[in-house]
């Protein structure tokens, strides 16, 4: 689960490479580190949110409260993960530029904003948009500003342009878990007022629209080495494909079984942990791979 944590600053450091820069590890281990902390918030404070709405009562076997039957505690352990996680990542904008610690915040309020009263708006189907906002351009701007050379960091502005470019493909996968994430428990969203778009649209219709979101998340990825702007190695971000074939099959033909897709949102999982560690490694890769790939694999 938390490959979607760590994938916006893993593809920040493969773009680095890509671009003959060197990587300042210690800030790559702090941001990874505090990312996963941050996430782990997410996680915790949703099942905290959502236990006190009932809507995980019987849809959701993972939650941690109702493996526990102990809110209190994990929400206390969730409040200390998100601390300890910002810690770090003031730290970690200590050593690059502000900017850093003004995203991640964003990203931390938009994380509220989808699970917490009053805003609740995951329960109003606007989870996706929200979703791809954070760990798209928000999160891909922080890496990149994170691990830049200190003096570099420390003087430019936030790169929006890199992040919505090297970012926008990715967290349409990352949004792709989000939306599997619902699929087998519409009937309990319903009962609890949780719209999410497999409940607004139907199992049938939402089905329909993942192969879209990988399509999408393709088309953004290859588009800049179509035009020369990437090298060819980025293509290796297709290596989550045949989870994705996985995953639309299931869907298209089970649908309407929830035990059938509850393990749909970990195929979603898997092909956004492969497609993204294949684009980061394609894009360090392309330097090194240049001259045996030809002109094209060098980009511009």
């Amino acid at each position: 689960m938390y490959a979607v944590a760590v994938m916006p600053v893993l593809l920040a450091a493969g773009w680095r490479l890509g671009h003959g820069e060197l990587v300042r590890l210690d800030q790559l281990l702090l941001f990874l580190v505090a990312a996963v902390l941050l996430l782990a918030w997410e996680n915790l404070a949703n099942d905290v949110f959502d236990a006190d709405t009932g809507v995980d009562t019987h849809g959701k076997p993972h939650s941690v409260v109702n493996l526990t039957g102990r809110r209190d505690r994990v929400a206390l352990l969730a409040n200390g993960a998100l601390l300890l996680g910002l810690a770090l990542m003031a730290l970690v904008a200590l050593r690059s530029n502000p900017a850093v610690l003004a995203l991640v915040l964003a990203c931390c309020g938009i994380g509220y904003a989808y699970q917490g009263p009053p805003f609740r708006l995951g329960y109003r189907g606007l989870g996706e948009p929200l979703c791809w906002l954070a760990f798209g351009p928000l999160a891909t701007a922080a890496g990149l500003l994170a691990l830049a050379p200190a003096a570099e960091a420390a003087a430019q502005g936030v790169p929006w342009r890199a992040a919505l470019e090297l970012g926008s493909g990715p967290a349409l996968a990352t949004t792709l878990v989000l939306f599997c994430s619902h699929f087998h428990q519409v009937e309990e969203d319903a009962a609890h007022g949780k719209r999410s778009p497999a409940v607004r649209l139907g199992t049938g219709r939402a089905a329909a629209l993942v192969p879209w979101f990988v399509a999408g998340t393709l088309a953004c990825e290859w588009a800049p080495v179509l035009v020369g702007q990437w090298p060819l190695t980025a293509l290796l971000g297709a290596a989550g494909l045949p989870q994705a074939q996985a995953l639309v099959r299931l869907l298209r033909e089970h649908h309407r079984q929830p035990d059938r897709i509850v393990g749909s949102k970990f195929l979603a999982i898997r092909f956004q942990a492969l497609n993204g560690l294949g684009l980061a490694l394609g894009l360090a890769l392309g330097p090194v791979l240049a001259p045996l790939l030809g002109p094209l694999a060098g980009g511009r």
